[in-house]
């Protein structure tokens, strides 16, 4: 919680964070408009990119490349984006992927 003045400014600041966090949670609770979207759930749900690369290899999926996915590809997609997953959707991921690397494994 970052620092406040008075009891105002800490009700704005816990409002603002309930209002953030039920975005977040409407976001999660769409299904997937696309393949990449389908990844990128599947990270934050597993919060490993080596189960979903995993996932992603089961569904016969390769790579740009033509290779096999490899967790590589997944942290790209994290880290790189693409026009088909949605921006929100991607900053969830992308603070999934930063708490992860802060706190060691995050489950």
């Amino acid at each position: 919680m970052k620092p406040y003045l008075n009891i105002a400014d800490l009700i704005e600041t816990l409002e603002s964070e309930i209002k953030s966090l039920s975005d977040q949670i409407t976001i999660l609770r769409k299904e997937p408009e696309s393949f990449n979207e389908q990844i990128i759930y599947k990270y934050i749900d597993t919060c490993s990119t080596g189960k979903t690369k995993d996932f992603v290899r089961s569904l016969g999926v390769k790579s740009d490349r033509g290779t096999l996915f490899s967790s590589g590809d997944v942290s790209k997609l994290i880290k790189a984006g693409a026009d088909d997953i949605s921006p929100e959707l991607l900053a969830i991921a992308r603070k999934v992927a930063s708490i992860k690397t802060k706190n060691g494994k995050y489950r």
